[in-house]
């Protein structure tokens, strides 16, 4: 297995409140973890969410004794989502923050993923692209009922009202997914920076390009600067590299 994780300031913020994090050796029980988290808030309330966030989950994890990756998973994003909400009450100059969350692991041949909030997995095949993980947004939300287009003016103006987020409540719900994967698949982990500035038909074209992980990465941050850069970004890409023999 193979990643390459990186995260660009953009072309308007003044500071990044994007925290990544990426290891395809185990962590605790977890035979590899990529996190990405987008911290909202104050100008340094964001900031210290999401990087709290990626550092005490993976804390949490390697002290777990939970069984099954994604007992593993809920029980950390538990304790972490306590800890900053306890954070936000007990200190004024942290008051309303909170994070998204996008967590995967690798087992084998199959991925198990938890969202809250925006950021987002796609698996890409050379078939195409698909979404795993589902936007807890106003916008998506308003789809759903059939209340407002996708991608509407409506839709676009309102994108950035998330529903839920980590920190901000004394509990969280997380959705959890488990997907095969198969061989010449590549999961990618991303902020809104990345999917606002870039349409899924440039991120497949730029993550099938030929070349070593890193400069697919960068292409897609690059693109996104290219686009306007209006938000933070951050990528993580990987190439699981399953084969048709383990299969």
């Amino acid at each position: 297995m193979k990643a390459y994780a990186l995260t660009d300031i953009g072309r308007i913020r003044s500071i990044n409140q994007d925290a990544l994090f990426s290891s395809t050796e185990p962590v605790g029980p977890l035979p590899s973890l990529f996190i990405v988290a987008d911290g909202m808030g104050g100008h340094k309330a964001g900031d210290f969410a999401s990087r709290y966030l990626v550092e005490h989950l993976a804390s949490c994890i390697r002290a777990s004794r939970a069984r099954g990756t994604a007992a593993v998973l809920r029980e950390a994003i538990d304790a972490v989502n306590g800890e900053l909400y306890r954070l936000a009450c007990d200190r004024e100059e942290l008051s309303g923050m909170g994070t998204t969350l996008v967590a995967a692991v690798v087992e084998q041949d199959t991925l198990t993923v938890a969202n809250v909030g925006d950021s987002r997995l796609y698996l890409i095949e050379r078939s195409g692209i698909r979404q795993v993980t589902r936007d807890h947004s106003f916008v998506e939300e308003m789809v759903s009922r059939g209340q407002m287009k996708r991608e509407s003016r409506e839709y676009r103006n309102q994108k950035n009202i998330i529903t839920r987020a980590v920190g901000i409540g004394s509990h969280v719900e997380a959705d959890f997914f488990e997907i095969p994967l198969s061989p010449g698949s590549y999961i990618l982990l991303c902020s809104d920076g990345l999917t606002n500035m870039v349409d899924n038909a440039t991120i497949f074209r730029l993550v099938l390009l030929p070349g070593p992980l890193e400069e697919r990465a960068r292409a897609l941050t690059r693109e996104a600067n290219q686009n306007g850069g209006r938000d933070n970004i951050a990528v993580v890409l990987v190439d699981p590299q399953i084969s048709e023999v383990r299969r």
